[in-house]
């Protein structure tokens, strides 16, 4: 258990290929929180890479983390479909997992925390063309934006993390703050065009957009299905 007093703690996971924005919108909301320690945490202490090409480098490797945290983290990403089998990356994630208070995801980084066993019976989000995968993995997909089941709190795909984050400042803080923070981040999106869920987008922006995921989709259908084989 984790002094309620303390700072809160904070572990954000990356690896080669997750997506920036899934790390950047969180990590702006909740490094503004008050006593409250955010790290960025990799395998090494190497700058890491994204998917769209911006290096950043972690506060801490593995090895040299702290020994507990009251949050991880995991955005999702190309690199989703390598963590997913990453024995080093799988085991660091459940051992912080053992003493966190809340374990969150946004986009794919949920397959991750579902590979490590960490989502089984648990509902979870992902990206709209990932979802399906969580079931491999002993997860229950869900498609709302957040969901929250229990000590698990997941987003959807890459933008959905700042209505994660600002609705985790709420449970971390209070909605007051998690209100006033909205505000001074000016959150208020209006989308140029109404096609930010395959619902409502039309067929033609809909198959340019699975044709964009496709590589990414059937790596992750390979290792999913290599994954309910082997169960």
């Amino acid at each position: 258990m984790t002094d309620a007093s303390a700072p809160t703690r904070i572990a954000m996971l990356i690896y080669p290929g997750f997506t920036t924005l899934d790390l950047v919108g969180p990590q702006q909301v909740l490094s503004a929180l008050p006593d409250t320690t955010v790290h960025l945490v990799a395998k090494t202490a190497d700058p890491v890479t994204t998917d769209s090409g911006i290096t950043i480098a972690p506060d801490r490797s593995f090895a040299d983390c702290e020994p507990q945290y009251d949050l991880l983290f995991i955005p999702g990403g190309r690199g989703t479909e390598i963590m997913v089998r990453d024995d080093a990356t799988l085991a660091f994630v459940r051992t912080i997992a053992t003493n966190a208070r809340y374990l969150t995801s946004v986009c794919t980084g949920s397959l991750i925390l579902a590979a490590a066993g960490l989502l089984d019976g648990y509902r979870a989000a992902s990206h709209w063309a990932f979802r399906e995968f969580l079931a491999a993995y002993g997860a229950i997909p869900d498609d709302r934006r957040v969901v929250v089941d229990r000590d698990r709190m997941t987003g959807g795909g890459v933008t959905a993390g700042i209505d994660f984050a600002l609705q985790l400042a709420a449970v971390l803080t209070d909605e007051k703050f998690a209100r006033t923070l909205q505000l001074v981040l000016e959150y208020d999106p209006a989308p140029p065009f109404d096609c930010g869920t395959p619902e409502r987008a039309d067929k033609a922006t809909l198959d340019a957009a699975i044709a964009r995921l496709e590589a990414g989709v059937g790596a992750m259908r390979r290792v999913a299905g290599e994954r309910v084989a082997m169960h």
